[in-house]
């Protein structure tokens, strides 16, 4: 037991040494807003119109306003567990020694330490994918406590953030066509259905709408726009529909990030413009109506679009926007400043990512990952050769490559193509792949993991 926990403990903390590089957590300018959602008065605590009220309080529960180095270390520690647990599904126990082996090449080879050590929900696509396809397949392999202990991470990790809510309900789909049983998807669908629950409950809370995202027209409608059908459908229905973005007709489209951030988008500025606060929550409603009507006259292109957009966020997974100090400043240093001690600022102030050193710093260690994803990619396919017949071992390997694209779609073709989008996940395919390819240490079960399907 003391083995076990020393070595799930020294593999989180190998899987975050980018912090330990960089001298703080990482950082991201979204962080400040999840900070904000539990800050002190008189600035806080904060509703976030565009996030869900979940990974904020998520964070407070491990940093009480002390220090960011708490959440960022459960991180590790998750993680590292959920590794525990699938070397033990796939190999038939876990052994200490693989398991640093594990967490090494994991964060010495891969992009995953950057997602670890980063204070974002992003995090939590891994550890759902994970989670999930343990709970399908591999009960056999779980306690009850632990089987309970995934089932609610699970849920408060779909709940972080939405882009997890698709990632999840394709993993379900998935689990339903291979087990073929009851059981297992009904152990994979629980915790989809308590986020959905956690969603609809705190929106309700916040915003006073029972609604997975009260506001998520808003983001659908700038991905559309910025593919040019819902553009077209602007023109072709302004000015007689009355809406706010006729006046700013002959500026679409624009880049995504430019309509929703930017001081003087037609999100963020009226006609005569003046600024617009909160402008993505008072567009919604408007561009509820416009996604309707582009989904209606452009079905075919916006499917093409979307595609597009999700095989190319399939080929965009390095780490290059989790190291940057863009908007750190205005975004998340107040946030630290107004509700942590004068200690956590000055080690903030101190690490190398504010001053703009840390990608730099970390080059040298990116130079395997484009190579390690490509042999993980022909490691997987490998794998799940190696598996047929074993339908355990199917549902992890071929499960990994279901959530990677599941997670493509959902980022890239519904949102836009971000470099971190297909990091956080795309490092479990070598990994699982290659955990897969172990020699059990006894003899499967041979009803292909029966008790796994009951």
């Amino acid at each position: 037991m003391i083995l076990r926990l020393a070595a799930i403990l020294a593999g989180g903390l190998l899987l975050v040494w980018p912090a330990f590089l960089n001298g703080y957590p990482l950082l991201f300018s979204d962080t400040g807003a999840f900070l904000h959602q539990t800050a002190p008065p008189p600035g806080g605590p904060l509703v976030i119109w565009d996030k869900p009220h979940v990974y904020g309080p998520l964070m407070h529960l491990f940093h009480w306003r002390i220090s960011l180095w708490g959440p960022l270390l459960a991180q590790g520690l998750c993680v590292s567990h959920l590794l525990w647990l699938a070397q033990r599904a796939l190999r038939g126990e876990a052994s200490p020694g693989w398991h640093l082996a594990t967490c090494l090449g994991t964060a010495a080879l891969t992009t995953a330490p950057f997602t670890i050590a980063l204070l974002m929900p992003d995090v939590f696509a891994p550890i759902v994918l994970l989670a999930l396809l343990l709970l399908g397949f591999a009960r056999d392999a779980l306690t009850r406590a632990e089987a309970f202990w995934l089932g609610l991470l699970a849920a408060i990790g779909i709940a972080t953030h939405l882009s997890h809510v698709p990632l999840a309900l394709a993993l379900v789909v998935f689990v339903a066509l291979v087990a073929r049983r009851v059981w297992p998807v009904l152990r994979a669908a629980a915790p989809l259905v308590a986020a959905i629950l956690l969603l609809l409950g705190t929106n309700y809370w916040g915003h006073g709408r029972a609604a997975l995202s009260p506001h998520g027209a808003t983001f659908a409608l700038a991905r559309l726009q910025a593919d040019g059908p819902a553009a077209a459908v602007i023109r072709d229905r302004c000015p007689e529909s009355g809406w706010h973005l006729c006046a700013f007709a002959d500026r679409l489209p624009m880049d995504s990030d430019a309509f929703l951030w930017e001081t003087d988008s037609p999100v963020n500025r009226a006609p005569d413009g003046t600024p617009r606060f909160l402008g993505g929550a008072l567009l919604s409603a408007e561009a509820s109506l416009i996604v309707s009507e582009t989904l209606r006259t452009h079905t075919l292109e916006v499917a093409r679009t979307t595609a597009l957009n999700a095989l190319r966020q399939m080929v965009l997974a390095t780490v290059g926007d989790t190291l940057v100090e863009t908007h750190l400043e205005a975004a998340v240093r107040p946030r630290i400043a107004e509700g942590f001690p004068a200690r956590e600022l000055a080690a903030y102030d101190a690490a190398l990512q504010p001053r703009g050193l840390l990608p730099e710093a970390a080059a040298p260690f990116l130079i395997g990952h484009v190579p390690v994803l490509l042999a993980g990619a022909v490691l997987a396919l490998f794998a799940w050769w190696r598996s047929l017949g074993d339908r355990q071992r199917i549902g992890l390997v071929v499960g990994v490559l279901v959530g990677v694209s599941a997670n493509a779609l959902a980022t890239g073709g519904l949102s836009k193509p971000h470099l971190r989008y297909e990091a956080r996940i795309l490092w479990l395919m070598p990994v699982i792949a290659g955990l897969a390819l172990l020699p059990r240490s006894r003899p499967a079960e041979t009803a292909e993991g029966r008790a796994a399907f009951r």
